[in-house]
Order: structure tokens, then sequence, then C-alpha cells
């Protein structure tokens, strides 16, 4: 059996402001990929073959399109809470909300990923074969994203931290 990681040396502040950095070494990644993919996606509406494509193709894309920019502004929105609450002495709740900013922004970010993907394979195969490759993905990032990480903290020892 392992021993839980603990930093029993660290005080409330210390653990807010480790916490606080974190979370933002993860906004960052999560920010540079989700603004990427929506800037790509501004672009798919103005090409001609775009134009003409069905009405589920326009559904998707749009669904994907707001998805993507749902993503970033919950992945943008820690920011903005940081400037307007700096110096209030927040820390507390500005880590808790920034947390659960990010996990809905990882939602859509699998919203939005999974629509690409639909978007993409739609065009070099069949639908359904899409449709069900698309599924395949967002079973594999529920997986790895949402299911294990969730098992580990069901799994953890009683008097972990």
């Amino acid at each position: 059996m392992t021993q839980p990681y603990r930093r029993e040396d660290e005080s409330s502040g210390e653990r807010l402001d480790r916490h606080w950095n974190e979370l933002l070494q993860e906004l960052r990644l999560a920010q540079t990929g989700t603004q990427i993919l929506f800037a790509f996606l501004l672009s798919i509406a103005f090409q001609n073959a775009f134009q003409a494509a069905d009405n589920f193709t326009h559904l998707v894309y749009a669904c994907t399109l707001i998805a993507s920019a749902l993503a970033v502004a919950l992945f943008l929105a820690p920011i903005s809470l940081h400037r307007i609450v700096y110096r209030q002495g927040l820390r507390d709740r500005l880590v808790t909300i920034a947390d659960y900013l990010l996990r809905a922004g990882l939602v859509f970010l699998v919203t939005a990923v999974c629509g690409g993907v639909l978007l993409a394979l739609d065009v070099v195969v069949s639908r359904p074969v899409a449709i069900g490759v698309v599924i395949a993905v967002l079973v594999w990032f529920l997986t790895f994203w949402f299911v294990i990480p969730a098992y580990v903290r069901q799994t953890r020892e009683p008097d972990g931290v």
C-alpha cells in the first residue's frame, strides 16, 4: 500500500496558492488548444464547399462552433474573475469557482472536438461510419477524462487527502 500524498507543513494560504498555480497550468494548455480549434472552425464557414453542404453538416458545424466558443469563454473566465477579485482576499472562492469553470469548459471542449471529428469524417467516410467513430471517440474521452479520474478518486485510501 502506498502512502497518501500530503503536505502537512503547508499553510492554507500556501495550499490555495499552489492550487491556483496548478489550475493556471491546466488552463494554459486547455486555452491554447481550444482557441486554435475555435479559429479553425471560424474559417470553415467561408469555404465554398461548406456553403454547398447539407443541413446535417451545417447543424453539426453550428453546434461545434458554439461548443468551442463556450469552452473558450469558460477557459478564459478565471482570468477575468481573478482580475475582478484581485487583492480582495477571495483566493479560496477564486480557486473553487475556477475549478468549476475548468470542468465545465472540458465538457464543451469534448463536444467541440467530437463535432470537429464528425465534420471531417463526414467528408471522407459514410455518415454512419463517421457517427460510429465519433461515438467511439466520445467514449474514449469520457473514459480518460472522467471515468478513470472518478474511479481513482472513489478508490483512494480513506485517510488520503
